[in-house]
């Protein structure tokens, strides 16, 4: 039991953020973005000893983009608000930030990114994988370097609150809950096989609340 806890501690702790930032994110809750930057600090070791350079090297990615999407889940909608607000009198715009002072909204993905965002996956995608094949010694390389292009488009999406980026997530999931089996990480692959079923459960409560929103 102690030499399977010391092989599996790390594995075990990131579990656990993994499952806390979950439920943060299910709820919506800004929270998840503290959890969001602990967590891939920790995975970066686990990741790079267990041979996932590709998973690394994300980790480092999600550490400083949720950064980004703390800053934009606080402080986005009273950025949007300063903007509408140049070109206005005094009088009209300290009524746009009061009237905007809430968080970012939950909305729809913008259809007019669609081919913008396709684009950038797939670059990402190929730009991962030469570097993968070229500088380690990866195993699953093609894999690998989906999960991370991916990865990049989903956070981002969540960091503007799109409904959609639970889709983005769902294949991410279904993906690396099949790399940790193959790579021995198990607490992580069954991590990401419970990400999958709460991702459907997250993207009908997102898809309601954004609908909610529009009337």
């Amino acid at each position: 039991m102690t030499d399977f806890l010391s092989t599996h501690w790390l594995d075990i702790v990131t579990t656990i953020l993994g499952l806390i930032y979950l439920i943060l994110e299910y709820r919506a809750s800004i929270a998840l973005w503290v959890v969001g930057i602990v967590m891939p600090a920790m995975d970066i070791y686990l990741y790079w000893s267990h041979g996932l350079y590709g998973d690394a090297g994300m980790a480092v990615y999600y550490t400083l983009a949720a950064i980004y999407g703390y800053a934009v889940w606080k402080f986005g909608a009273k950025w949007k608000a300063m903007i509408k607000r140049k070109g206005s009198d005094k009088k009209e715009g300290a009524s746009a930030v009061s009237s905007s002072s809430e968080d970012l909204p939950i909305t729809f993905f913008p259809r007019r990114l669609i081919l913008r965002t396709l684009g950038f996956f797939f670059l990402a995608w190929a730009a991962t994988y030469y570097v993968l094949v070229a500088y380690t010694n990866s195993t699953v390389p093609l894999l690998d370097a989906f999960t991370n292009a991916l990865s990049f488009v989903g956070l981002w999406a969540l960091a503007r609150k799109y409904v959609e980026q639970w889709l983005f997530w769902i294949a991410v999931d279904v993906v690396c809950c099949y790399l940790y089996v193959v790579k021995g990480i198990p607490f992580k692959a069954g991590l990401y096989g419970l990400y999958v079923v709460i991702a459907v459960m997250g993207y009908w409560k997102w898809k309601g609340l954004a609908k909610k929103a529009q009337v």
